[in-house]
């Protein structure tokens, strides 16, 4: 059963538009900045209008946070130095051959930054052994704290 959109006032134009990103945000981006909410509010609209409501939106919307942003902990940081770009092999790929893909994701981790932003991001989530690590090792170790982090802040 298809739920009504939620609805919100458009304060430049004084009018009433739809807003499903607004009721469907989840919660790690509900605790991140304004910008990481934007940047999926917009893409989700946008793909709901394009695809219709579900998986497909939340994954574009998903797709698009993580050019700009990165998982960490239980929210989303913009990339270290403003960098942009696909954040791991999977996020690199586009339409059907990314839908189709069986390739894993980093979960957010932004698997494409260096060793050393790596090695900070897992210093700040305080992920024990990180400094005999090497950088396959820092993404699957800071995607489990970003899981337990989510875990603990529901």
């Amino acid at each position: 059963m298809r739920r009504a959109p939620a609805r919100f006032a458009c304060a430049d134009k004084g009018i009433s538009q739809y807003m499903p990103a607004k009721r469907d945000m989840p919660s790690t981006i509900q605790r991140s900045g304004k910008k990481a909410q934007e940047t999926w509010g917009k893409t989700h609209d946008s793909a709901v209008e394009q695809y219709g409501e579900g998986e497909r939106a939340h994954r574009t919307a998903f797709s698009s946070l993580k050019h700009t942003h990165e998982k960490v902990g239980d929210h989303w940081e913009p990339k270290a130095g403003g960098r942009k770009g696909p954040s791991d092999a999977q996020a690199a790929k586009k339409g059907a051959r990314a839908r189709n893909s069986k390739t894993p994701t980093a979960e957010g981790v932004d698997a494409n930054a260096t060793k050393t932003h790596l090695m900070e991001v897992a210093r700040r989530l305080e992920i024990p052994g990180r400094s005999s690590m090497n950088k396959g090792e820092l993404v699957e170790a800071i995607k489990k704290a970003n899981r337990k982090a989510t875990s603990k802040a529901r």
